[in-house]
């Protein structure tokens, strides 16, 4: 895969907000379906023999789906790295697309009454691959940011990185001369504040999302939709 220049601080936080907004709205308005990963879906897949639930085709599909969102990245990313083009641009215009695609769905057919009809499905298709694109772009683009989907890892990376801040604090107060010291708590710190503002992102657009959604019902999507579009012409025009 072609090396990709490292992204702005900016532009991870921003991604983790649209993944918590997607993921707040599609889970009140797709039966409890989160689109930003596929963890629940695995466990419906494991426990559908003994607990069969109604909601269980949306979120069985969620496994296939973000799959084959991540393997179409890979290779758009790839193919526009070796032609000198903004893979980040690019994916975040699919993402763009697809997040359009969940929205024309719930305008046409919603608010959705089954999880069982063809525009519930679509639109869950549409929500599991726009958030299967980000969750590959980042780690294809944005490599070494954390996960913009996917909290459970993050949170217990931060819960490692503020213990870690902590303790390389007192070992450097101890020893305010020693470099060693002092480079371990610079290090700690630096992962520390890599790792929040994405924690913080989620939780911020899982409240936003939330709120909209009972305020605007489908046309909450559109603002995501916007925020990833305004990235993509962002990445395209800083290339």
């Amino acid at each position: 895969m072609p090396d990709s220049p490292a992204v702005p601080r900016f532009l991870p936080p921003l991604l983790s907000v649209i993944a918590g907004y997607v993921d707040s709205c599609t889970f009140l308005a797709l039966f409890g379906l989160f689109v930003a990963q596929v963890t629940g879906s695995f466990v419906l897949a494991g426990t559908q023999l003994v607990a069969h639930e109604d909601a269980g085709l949306i979120k069985l599909i969620g496994i296939p789906v973000f799959f084959l969102a991540c393997a179409v990245t890979t290779l758009i990313v790839d193919e526009m790295g070796r032609s000198g083009r903004s893979a980040l641009a690019a994916a975040l215009a699919l993402e763009t697309i697809l997040l359009l695609g969940l929205f024309t769905c719930w305008s046409v057919a919603g608010p959705f009454h089954s999880p069982h009809t063809a525009a519930a499905v679509l639109a869950s298709v549409c929500g599991l691959s726009a958030m299967g694109v980000q969750s590959a772009l980042v780690r294809l683009v944005a490599k070494g940011v954390p996960s913009t989907n996917v909290m459970t890892t993050n949170t217990t990376q931060f819960a490692i990185d503020a213990t870690e801040v902590v303790l390389t604090w007192r070992a450097r107060r101890g020893a305010p001369a020693d470099a060693a010291a002092a480079d371990a708590h610079a290090s700690a710190l630096e992962r520390f504040n890599t790792m929040w503002p994405v924690v913080l992102g989620f939780l911020v657009g899982t409240v936003t999302g939330a709120l909209a959604y009972e305020r605007f019902d489908m046309w909450c999507v559109l603002a995501p939709t916007a925020l990833a579009g305004g990235l993509a012409a962002w990445a395209k025009g800083t290339r």
